[in-house]
């Protein structure tokens, strides 16, 4: 979402995404398309993982050597 979203907004958006990543059809459908696990959590949790994750792809590419295009 976009910066400055208000927080009901951005609670609200979560919830309901939670509540359909749970949803019995949408397991079926992601363990026949390989099985892949279902994680679920708050958007701080979310916004952490980005930025670890940010983190781990900015030193790769820094260890690495990519040239910036």
């Amino acid at each position: 979402m976009p910066t400055g979203t208000p927080r009901s907004i951005v609670e609200r958006l979560n919830a309901e995404i939670v509540k359909a990543m749970h949803a019995p059809d949408v397991h079926e459908r992601i363990a026949v398309q390989g099985g892949n696990e279902i994680v679920t959590g708050t958007p701080e949790e979310f916004g952490a993982l980005i930025r670890k994750e940010l983190q781990q792809y900015a030193r790769l590419v820094k260890d690495a050597k990519v040239p910036a295009q």
